[in-house]
């Protein structure tokens, strides 16, 4: 039963919920993204990323020294309806809505910047699009 409440405790931050939204959303995404898009620092999604993660919902992809994170598929029925939920009432959510529109101006506003490097880790979500390519860890078995 630890495994179930592991995964449920996870959605039980704003913060984190709000993540999984911007993920569920886009196929891969760097922590400056979502710092911006959710208006945070990079501190606090780095650790709710990094609990999104020990609950196996995300992985990680490293380019250089940045850290790309995406979805994991759900590892069962369970997991996959909850994901399901989560997705269709947060589609509806008007603090949702802001965040993607908070990423969607991030996006475009990094495409117009000159300082920018256009082939640089953090300069287009359409890049880093083809170039997704992680394994994610089992969520059963832990042991925690």
């Amino acid at each position: 039963m630890k495994d179930i409440a592991r995964f449920l405790k996870v959605f039980a931050d704003e913060s984190r919920l709000q993540i999984l939204w911007a993920l569920l959303n886009h196929e891969e995404l760097c922590v400056c993204d979502i710092s911006e898009a959710l208006g945070v620092s990079q501190s606090k999604v780095s650790r709710h990323l990094a609990t999104l993660r020990h609950t196996g919902l995300v992985s990680d992809r490293k380019d250089g020294a940045w850290s790309f994170y995406s979805l994991c598929p759900a590892n069962n029925e369970f997991e996959r309806a909850v994901l399901d939920a989560l997705r269709k009432k947060l589609a509806d959510h008007p603090d949702a809505v802001h965040v993607l529109q908070n990423l969607h101006d991030w996006a475009e506003s990094r495409q117009r910047d000159v300082s920018c490097v256009l082939d640089g880790p953090c300069c287009s979500l359409k890049q880093r699009r083809n170039s997704v390519n992680h394994r994610c860890k089992s969520r059963a078995g832990d042991g925690e």
